[in-house]
């Protein structure tokens, strides 16, 4: 789901802010009678179509003692069905040519494949299957655990980044479950078993609790014909809703202090902040979504351009703000010192400070925040060319509780976004009292 996108940036620059504006896509919903929603967005540039199949249950929803828990069930899916062995799933759409994988998050775990249209209904059928009749089987689940365990060892206890990033999540979110690992504590993965699979699977994996999105060269009769014939056929069921995973407004300021194997110090500061299905008007969202972009969203943003190239003080910076989730988010600052530099962690903090408090104390000018407004919607066109990407947004949308009409205006939206709302939501959410932080320090090794 990182997909670079710099071509289109480039060209952007050239164009009239007007143009950068699309037609939306024709776009449809309606909702099975067993509890199942279906959108169905029209995308008719190229014969290709993907489908993606959204469960709202994700990292976020698990129970202490049972971290990874979403994740490992993921996994598991492709283990066997009423219709399918170990394996046969993915090894007849390999045979299609399809692209398909599955994912999970804190609040969603998803299931996708991307195919021609003439093949929809192989994708239903098998995905159909898939959620309502998977074995589960505790010969199966036992490997595949030490699987995710491996996975684990390799993506986050031999990362230095990875390590950070897990721990400074865990005092970021003192109030919810947020700070969970996706993967699950190792700890956990040791000691999950099939039969707590089987209830996450039957108390979770439900018409009901799902969103099927459809996006490319179909036409919404077809996709309704095919969804009801695989998927209508499946009973509703009960199953357990998601809840909404509240964060703290000013938890405290919070830090934490790590020495890995690395070549220069790095620093994170993490704020709490909403999230679009959690702040009380978008206009927030769409500021900070803004702010962060203005911040270190290009070579030209503050960051970058004034503390990593003009004082080099960092040999990289970057910003992140994730405003699709159930629960609140964080608005993050990631910086790399300078090996050559002499000054510490402390000292590089507090430069980051001043330019924070330069934003809270005058707005940015217009010319430096229409920049970044371009930059920010010039990339969100050139992403959504691509039919996952709009599955994506519309998928995970829904997912939180929202209406998959807010991708279609989203520009006009951040058009509206004034120097004033940047320095609002600066002097608002960035500030110590919503702060996380984490040093992490060069281990000194004992030669």
């Amino acid at each position: 789901m990182n997909i670079a996108r710099s071509r289109m940036l480039l060209f952007s620059w050239l164009l009239p802010f007007s143009a950068l504006a699309e037609p939306a896509q024709p776009t449809h919903e309606f909702t099975l009678d067993n509890g199942l929603k279906v959108v169905v967005r029209e995308d008719h540039r190229a014969p290709v179509v993907t489908s993606q199949l959204w469960f709202k249950v994700g990292s976020s929803d698990e129970p202490p003692g049972q971290s990874g828990l979403s994740h490992a069930l993921e996994h598991m899916l492709y283990k066997g069905s009423s219709k399918t062995c170990v394996g046969e799933a993915s090894a007849i759409l390999d045979k299609l040519g399809a692209s398909h994988n599955a994912f999970t998050d804190k609040d969603v775990t998803t299931f996708y494949q991307t195919l021609q249209p003439h093949q929809l209904a192989v994708a239903f059928e098998l995905t159909a299957d898939m959620m309502s009749t998977a074995r589960l089987r505790a010969e199966d689940f036992i490997p595949e655990l030490a699987v995710i365990r491996e996975e684990r060892r390799l993506r986050v206890d031999d990362e230095p980044d990875s390590i950070a990033q897990e721990r400074l999540m865990r005092i970021a979110h003192p109030a919810s479950s947020n700070g969970a690992p996706i993967i699950g504590w190792m700890h956990d993965l040791q000691r999950l078993n099939a039969e707590e699979l089987r209830h996450w699977y039957q108390t979770r994996y439900a018409p009901g609790n799902a969103t099927l999105v459809i996006v490319g060269d179909v036409t919404l009769e077809k996709v309704k014909t095919l969804a009801e014939r695989y998927f209508g056929a499946l009973p509703a069921k009960p199953f357990v809703a998601a809840k909404t995973s509240l964060e703290l407004a000013e938890p405290g300021e919070r830090k934490i202090t790590l020495r890995q194997a690395i070549s220069a110090p790095r620093l994170i500061m993490a704020f709490n902040v909403p999230s679009l299905a959690t702040a009380e008007n978008r206009r927030t969202v769409h500021a900070l979504r803004l702010l962060n972009t203005l911040l270190a969203g290009s070579n030209s943003a503050r960051l970058s351009k004034r503390l990593q190239f003009a004082e080099r003080l960092f040999s990289s910076t970057s910003s992140e703000y994730n405003a699709l989730y159930r629960g609140d988010s964080l608005f993050t600052l990631n910086a790399h010192l300078n090996s050559q530099s002499a000054v510490s962690l402390d000292q590089a903090q507090s430069r980051i400070w001043e330019l924070l408090d330069e934003l809270k104390a005058t707005p940015p000018d217009p010319v430096e925040l229409e920049r970044a407004r371009t930059h920010l919607i010039a990339r969100q066109i050139y992403d959504r060319d691509g039919i996952e990407h709009q599955a994506d947004q519309l998928g995970a949308l829904e997912s939180i509780g929202l209406s998959w009409r807010l991708m279609d205006e989203d520009a006009d939206e951040l058009n509206q976004v004034t120097p004033e709302d940047i320095q609002r939501v600066a002097q608002t959410y960035l500030t110590r009292q919503r702060l996380s932080t984490a040093h992490v320090l060069v281990e000194k090794t004992h030669e």
